[in-house]
């Protein structure tokens, strides 16, 4: 996943490092923890074994403690989430259709594409539908990933900060030719995106995938 590719794979990334690190701290202090006790409390050194009769701050420290620690792991996750749905005024929109095994999308002036071509620096607004069966939106540079349910409406925005070319790809098996059902997303200059937009093109041939 390269970091550049929109804001929004790097505010993604920032709750997945937080909660990785939030998680091998549990993991280290919990096994620590048991290490200890096996060694300390083991029969060589305690032949006749004492019971413990409780204590109230230990067991405060230790319930309160990690649950402010996995609500804010919530908390972060939410408000990325809610970033994630909340789509900037003014983005572009563009249609996009998946069927077995093709994407194609439909820009605001009616223009139809195999790719997915954006300027960059632009918010877009991906309006997602299926014609047949559930498909996978997924560009993993972008760390964007939707469901397309036939008979559902769903959406996924980004905002492309880096030029190149990137994959997309379905990442829910919809049959013999899931394998195939890619396309490219091409993130462009504004002027060369206005260039190629306004310009008339002759029916594309079939996308990846596309049977014959």
């Amino acid at each position: 996943m390269n970091p550049a590719s929109t804001t929004l794979t790097e505010s993604v990334s920032h709750v997945f490092i937080y909660i990785v690190a939030l998680s091998a701290l549990f993991l280290a202090g919990i096994t620590a923890t048991m290490i200890y006790f096996v060694v300390r409390y083991s029969r060589s050194r305690n032949p006749r074994p004492k019971d413990i009769h409780g204590n109230v701050a230990l067991e405060a420290t230790w319930t309160i403690i990690p649950t402010l620690l996995f609500l804010s792991m919530f908390y972060f996750g939410w408000t990325r989430w809610e970033q994630m749905r909340e789509v900037p005024r003014g983005a572009m929109q563009v249609e996009v259709t998946g069927r077995q095994w093709s994407w194609s999308f439909k820009y605001p002036n009616g223009k139809v594409s195999n790719e997915l071509r954006l300027p960059i620096d632009t918010p877009v607004r991906c309006d997602l539908h299926s014609l047949d069966v559930i498909h996978g939106f997924f560009i993993p540079a972008f760390g964007v990933k939707e469901d397309v349910v036939p008979g559902k409406h769903n959406f996924a925005w980004f905002d492309p900060t880096a030029l190149g070319t990137y994959d997309l790809l379905c990442s829910s098996y919809c049959g013999q030719g899931h394998p195939l059902m890619i396309a490219n997303v091409v993130i462009m200059p504004e002027e060369k995106f206005e260039e190629w937009y306004n310009t008339q093109e002759a029916a594309s041939g079939p996308a990846h995938g596309e049977l014959l």
